[in-house]
């Protein structure tokens, strides 16, 4: 008999969680669990070092799992997508696109991006005719990204800097961010979405892409160090819609415009990495990383996986404007 397949479990396991602890029992949690260890907090040094830990790996391991544009979030499929390497990149390029028409990015648009990745998204908008400061802490990330815009003859557009997003300058027309609020942790979201709010003109426009949880699930999970913050993605929290809006009506004069959730696109993304991850099993050894980080990567792909097939978890793009 074959092992179960361990997204299938763990997604049955995610449908039932309210009922694997007794209601009664479940605001005790905070007894049994470890607290978060006060390292795990994203100052400046704390948020290089736990960028480093994650995106630091090898930029080789990366494209090993990822599609041809280097694209680490969720991708925005169709039903005519194939689910594998060619139709993720279709499907992250029209996520992509998605999230700068929310910007309102076109020629001549100032845009600053928190949170670069390799550099795709700032490659897309300078080809729309953008002007582009792109944040990074990863010093892998930057240099690819540098070297992506350079052989697309882009340089003159699109600027690549290893800066904490607390300490960017400027005004712009927008400012998209993918995926990065999720790193913040809770004790900075007032400097992040107050960042967003300064860093924007009156009449400017904010595209976030995020991954989301229920309110409720938030507040009792967000104490909660676990075995992701500990190997895979130290310091972060993932947000839920109503944390956002409330740190946007707090402290800010952005409003809402535009929401979509996609969850089921992750699942369906973090499955072709996953499938991809798992058939690079050699090379992935070749780079260096032994049988124990395979199967520790696996199982986080799969868990997450899990997380958006279940409903769990969702990923959202907001889209806000600043008050004139």
């Amino acid at each position: 008999m074959g092992l179960p397949d361990p997204v299938a479990v763990l997604t049955r396991f995610a449908q039932h969680y309210e009922e694997l602890v007794p209601r009664p029992l479940q605001p005790l949690r905070h007894l049994t669990l470890p607290r978060r260890p006060a390292s795990d907090r994203n100052t400046r040094a704390g948020a290089r070092r736990h960028i480093s830990h994650h995106y630091d790996l090898s930029n080789d391991l990366f494209a090993l799992f990822l599609d041809r544009t280097m694209t680490y979030s969720s991708a925005l499929f169709t039903d005519d997508d194939p689910r594998d390497a060619d139709g993720l990149a279709r499907a992250q390029a029209r996520k992509t696109d998605r999230l700068l028409d929310a910007a309102g990015v076109g020629e001549g648009t100032r845009l600053l991006e928190i949170g670069t990745g390799w550099g795709e998204l700032a490659v897309r908008a300078a080809r729309r005719g953008a002007h582009v400061t792109s944040l990074t802490l990863s010093t892998e990330q930057r240099d690819l990204a540098r070297e992506r815009v350079a052989a697309e003859g882009l340089s003159d557009r699109v600027s690549i800097e290893l800066r904490d997003y607390r300490d960017a300058t400027g005004t712009h027309d927008a400012v998209v961010s993918c995926e990065m609020v999720e790193a913040v942790g809770e004790r900075y979201w007032p400097d992040y979405f107050t960042a967003l709010d300064r860093l924007v003109r009156p009449g400017g426009r904010v595209a976030l892409q995020t991954i989301t949880m229920e309110h409720r699930l938030m507040r009792a999970s967000r104490g909660s160090y676990t075995w992701m913050h500990k190997y895979v993605f130290p310091g972060g929290l993932i947000p839920s819609v109503t944390a956002v809006s409330e740190q946007l009506a707090a402290r800010t004069s952005l409003r809402i415009t535009d929401r979509l959730a996609f969850g089921r696109d992750y699942a369906d993304t973090l499955r072709v990495w996953r499938e991809t991850f798992s058939g690079a099993a050699e090379q992935v050894r070749s780079l260096g990383f032994d049988d124990t980080f395979r199967r520790m990567w696996t199982f986080y792909l799969s868990y997450c996986e899990a997380g958006f097939r279940s409903g769990l978890i969702d990923v959202e793009q907001i889209a806000m404007e600043r008050a004139a």
